[in-house]
């Protein structure tokens, strides 16, 4: 393999799920933070369409002076929801099933 010099990565924890107790060296961004979410494919027996596992990012703990994050960790998110659209106040609400939020008779 090829040198990849400038790359860093992070040692990261993940709760729950398939992938409860390891610990993965996950790439960090320019900011120095893992991504937000970690989507992990896993390939169907049966030769279907793979199962993808979502992981959401959290912090590991907090600092007692300032309350900055110590680290970070994953922890499985069991509904996969998409979480990379970006939250602009223009952009229109997500769908909601039971209606509007000021319906009071449901």
């Amino acid at each position: 393999m090829a040198d990849t010099g400038a790359v860093k990565s992070e040692d990261t924890p993940f709760e729950g799920g398939p992938m409860d107790g390891r610990v993965l060296p996950v790439l960090v961004g320019p900011t120095g933070n893992p991504p937000k979410t970690y989507r992990i494919p896993v390939p169907d027996a049966a030769g279907g369409p793979p199962t993808v596992l979502v992981y959401r990012r959290v912090p590991r703990g907090h600092s007692k002076r300032l309350g900055l994050p110590k680290g970070w960790k994953y922890e499985f998110d069991p509904e996969g929801r998409s979480g990379g659209r970006l939250k602009w106040p223009w952009s229109k609400p997500e769908n909601r099933v039971g209606g509007k939020p000021s319906d009071t008779d449901g």
